[in-house]
């Protein structure tokens, strides 16, 4: 144990010796960085501005892309013009609009209610992307001026889908108003029904 002892501070002792002769012969080297001159050339380098000229480039806009594919045709929607649109009398349902109408003239002769303008509903879209017929029966008041007013649905199949697309349309129709007397009156009780059919 004593032996492994002394080789290591025998061992300490020569590198310690080696290292400081390292060191002496490194203080005593001839160079100093200090007073030796450069080495090398000095290049100075001196840049000139060049006049350049300006290269104005005309950019075209790009090409628009190209349109998406048009829907497809809507389909038209059937409008049944049988004995079920015509309209309820007064006395049948018992409901008569009778307002006096003062200053509207242009109605020379008695005569009933006939359609002028009949607009096609849109045709909805998730019914049309599912493929879904159906119909819709409205029941509404043909007014003194041949407008729409109050359109209710009184039967649909199937329910629910088709019903808005066609009270939007019937608000859109015109008819000749209903004259008596000379004078055009309300018509409640008029029925209507609108067939959504698919193109094949």
């Amino acid at each position: 144990m004593a032996i492994r002892y002394v080789f290591g501070v025998v061992l300490g002792l020569v590198s310690t010796f080696v290292l400081f002769l390292i060191m002496q012969s490194v203080i005593k080297s001839d160079r100093n960085p200090f007073s030796d001159g450069i080495n090398g050339r000095i290049v100075d380098i001196v840049r000139l501005n060049q006049d350049e000229e300006i290269e104005i480039k005309k950019r075209k806009p790009p090409k628009p892309p190209p349109p998406d594919e048009p829907p497809p045709n809507m389909p038209k929607p059937d409008f049944d013009n049988s004995a079920v649109s015509q309209g309820v009398d007064v006395g049948a349902v018992d409901v008569k609009v009778d307002l006096n109408v003062g200053g509207v003239g242009g109605f020379s002769s008695d005569g009933e209610y006939l359609p002028i303008v009949k607009v096609a509903p849109v045709y909805p879209r998730r019914a049309q992307t599912r493929g879904i017929e159906g119909y819709v029966l409205l029941e509404f008041i043909v007014t003194k001026t041949g407008a729409v007013e109050n359109p209710v649905v009184i039967e649909s199949s199937p329910p629910g889908i088709f019903d808005r697309a066609a009270m939007d349309a019937a608000l859109k129709f015109k008819y000749k108003p209903k004259v008596v007397n000379g004078e055009p009156i309300d018509v409640a009780g008029v029925r209507n029904r609108i067939t959504f059919e698919l193109a094949d």
